[in-house]
């Protein structure tokens, strides 16, 4: 799912909260080769995780074909419609044609009765374009958008095989699901026109459009491969939580003011299409990895602990039997300076290292004969600790500074490389406390059995 039909979503989402109304989900399966049911649970998948759930059941398109065909028919008996049996080679050459004579294709077939040449031939059905006049349609974002009609071809209703094109089926489908609002990218504002055609020749009310603005790279071009992620499931891999992805996308397109992290609450309170803008939207890795560290901070120590595992699992490495609870008691202690998912695994992973752990050539010029003495000393101290967490381990290792008549900057890098094995760590006192007493004292004690 791309990225920008997920701001999409999400921006139909806030306003139905927004109004109170209701956020619908069809499933436009038309095309069956492209609409496999793995692509389906794709859609699926990727709001739940986004945390954008649909009112009712998705309405699969496909499953509607009778209704779309109906809507051709009446439209070919109220005259808005015809038969049209120009070959492709001959649909193509009226289009150059009617291009150089500075107006978009009409067939001859438009006012022509189809003779006994014609029974059972091959054909479509084109729409009958209004040949003088224009076409307006007032965009809640683009304001009044213009479509002389003459620039607009008898656009293909059904087409040769009897299945109906894009833009006949959304106009039943809108009609019949009771959408009011149409709010989806820029690149869908030409269909605007066509689909307003059809709403007003089949007698219906026409919805509010609202034509959001695409989203661009951080260099203002196109979004494309070259500028990183594209698909929600990619932004799940990089580690991005979903609420801090609704929050980083409501802001492409659409702000409170300077207000750069926002609930759900506030955002549906603050959301109107009014203030979204026309122009493109950059997106910045930058600022979507703020406002991931954020949430990150905010996030519950479980929960990061579950995403933490499956990450440190889906590695591959070697881990311990009790890593699960290591990462447990490591999350509180190192969230805060991770800006993905990933960053904050890595930050675990001094809990996780093997034992024993070699230490370190630069490491082991710690170890002066008074520092490996006084962590021998520390280590006896440390057996006599009930309460191993960080508050406590904190006020342990001052008092035993003290003790000791220097500064925890005398034995704390040793104590660091041990307790580090390798890999960032915390403070002290919150790197014993994420280890817990067994691995903290047996740590020590390798360390100091290759310095002795």
């Amino acid at each position: 799912m791309h990225i920008g039909n997920a701001r999409s979503a999400l921006f139909n989402w806030l306003y139905a909260k927004h109004t109170g109304g209701r956020f619908l989900l069809r499933i436009e399966d038309t095309d069956r080769e492209r609409s496999t049911e793995a692509s389906v649970q794709v859609i699926f998948d990727s709001l739940d995780w986004l945390g954008l759930h649909w009112d009712g059941e998705a309405v699969f398109q496909f499953t509607r074909a009778p209704l779309h065909r109906a809507a051709v028919d009446r439209l070919v008996e109220s005259g808005h419609a015809y038969r049209c049996y120009m070959s492709p080679a001959e649909a193509d050459a009226a289009k150059e044609a009617a291009r150089a004579e500075g107006h978009a294709l009409r067939s001859p077939w438009r006012d022509r009765a189809p003779g006994p040449a014609q029974q059972g031939a091959p054909h479509v059905i084109r729409f009958r374009t209004p040949n003088d006049g224009e076409t307006v349609v007032e965009d809640l974002v683009r304001g009044t958008v213009r479509f002389p009609n003459k620039d607009l071809e008898d656009f293909v209703l059904l087409r040769t095989d009897g299945t109906t094109i894009y833009n006949l089926a959304v106009t039943v489908d809108d009609h019949d699901m009771g959408v009011t609002h149409v709010i989806r990218g820029e690149e869908h504002l030409s269909n605007a026109g066509r689909q307003t055609l059809l709403y007003r020749a089949l007698g219906w009310e026409v919805p509010v459009f609202a034509h959001l603005p695409l989203i661009l790279g951080n260099d203002g071009g196109k979004l494309s491969k070259r500028h990183g992620a594209q698909s929600v499931g990619e932004f799940r891999q990089m580690g991005y939580l979903p609420e801090a992805v609704r929050n980083y996308l409501a802001k492409l397109g659409w702000g409170h003011g300077d207000d750069e992290i926002f609930t759900d609450e506030q955002a549906i309170a603050w959301f109107d299409l009014v203030d979204v803008v026309k122009g493109g939207a950059r997106l910045d890795f930058d600022k979507l990895n703020h406002i991931n560290q954020h949430y990150i901070r905010q996030a519950d120590d479980g929960r990061l602990t579950d995403l933490v595992v499956e990450i440190l699992l889906g590695r591959g490495i070697k881990l311990p039997v009790d890593f699960a609870e290591r990462v447990g008691r490591a999350i509180p202690l190192v969230k805060d300076g991770a800006k993905t998912l990933p960053d904050l695994a890595d930050l675990t992973i001094f809990a996780l290292q093997p034992r024993p752990y070699p230490l370190e050539e630069k490491a082991r010029g710690l170890f002066t004969g008074e520092t490996t003495a006084r962590l021998e000393r520390l280590t006896r101290t440390l057996a006599e600790e009930t309460d191993w967490t960080a508050p406590a381990l904190a006020s342990r290792l001052k008092s035993f500074a003290e003790s000791e008549g220097v500064g925890i900057g005398k034995f704390g890098p040793a104590l660091r490389a041990i307790l580090a094995a390798g890999a960032s760590a915390p403070d002290l006192a919150g790197a014993l406390a994420a280890l817990g007493e067994t691995e903290s004292l047996g740590r020590i004690d390798d360390a100091l059995s290759q310095v002795r």
